[in-house]
């Protein structure tokens, strides 16, 4: 089994993101994949690690797929050159909340993929948050966050792979994409938003559609689909979370192999476990 130190990890710190589960995700992954879809990418931490003919990493921001498109298109060193010329322009640091702002003022004006990801190296947390009218809000992560060599080394890991393999990218939602036409030789990664927790990515105020119970009813439709058409898929998901359980799911599990979780997610508050809470964590497989 591959270790973490082996696997290529997102330059994103994405809310929710699944690099410290990849020893317990891709060894589940069926071999010899014609395409493998990332239907809710995020930071892209499993769909960067798959092996596969073809790799579709695609999330409904719009903005992270641009500014991965980006990295696969731009020359690496030209990408980290832009990004210390920006952090010397704007004096980014741990403290300079001013030269913060600066750059999320011109990045709202012009939506350079390369300003984003700057942006995130400083931001609270490394979050990506927008508003209503798409606009980057995340806060300024004051002693807290900045560009590092450990981003650096990352980010140039991950530039890589998306330059040596097959992938392409999609920003619809996951209700639009079309998996009529994948067969049995391709696979289908879900890692939706999570129904019972409370993340600034799907409470509805961040620009983007926020995730409810017909969202919810609309993704176990879809997995139906998929696996009447015969098409193997893995979601990733809880089932009890702070005392609450997600019953809509934990009956269309009864129908499929369930691999349960152990992990501790950092910077999630939706995660952090409060006295005698329960998150039960799982993998739900129909192969």
């Amino acid at each position: 089994m591959p270790k973490n130190s082996e696997f290529i990890k997102s330059p994103l710190n994405y809310t929710g993101g699944k690099y410290k589960l990849l020893k317990d995700i891709i060894p589940l992954v069926p071999k010899n994949i014609g395409v493998f879809v990332d239907l809710f990418s995020g930071g892209f931490n499993v769909g960067i690690n798959a092996q596969a003919k073809k790799i579709i990493c695609n999330d409904q921001n719009k903005f992270i797929i641009e500014m991965f498109s980006f990295f696969k298109n731009e020359d690496t060193e030209k990408i980290i050159s832009a990004i210390k010329e920006r952090i010397s322009r704007f004096s980014l640091s741990l403290t300079n909340k001013e030269g913060y702002l600066k750059l999320r003022e011109e990045y709202n004006r012009t939506k350079l993929p390369i300003d984003l990801f700057t942006l995130t190296c400083f931001s609270f947390n490394h979050q990506i948050r927008f508003n209503g009218s798409h606009e980057f809000n995340t806060p300024f992560g004051l002693e807290r966050s900045q560009y590092n060599d450990t981003i650096e080394t990352n980010l140039k890991r991950f530039c890589q792979a998306l330059k040596e393999k097959n992938i392409v990218f999609s920003s619809l939602d996951f209700e639009e994409f079309d998996v009529d036409k994948l067969t049995s030789d391709d696979f289908v990664y879900l890692d939706p938003p999570y129904l019972i927790s409370n993340a600034v990515y799907n409470d509805g105020k961040r620009g983007f559609k926020n995730w409810d119970i017909r969202q919810e009813e609309v993704l176990i439709e879809l997995m139906k689909k998929l696996n009447k058409n015969g098409v193997p898929f893995m979601l990733s998901n809880v089932l009890e979370h702070n005392g609450e359980k997600n019953e809509m799911l934990i009956d269309f599990c009864r129908d499929f192999k369930v691999v349960k979780l152990d992990k501790t997610y950092d910077n999630c508050n939706y995660h952090k476990k409060s006295s005698g809470s329960k998150t039960d964590e799982v993998l739900v497989l129909n192969y």
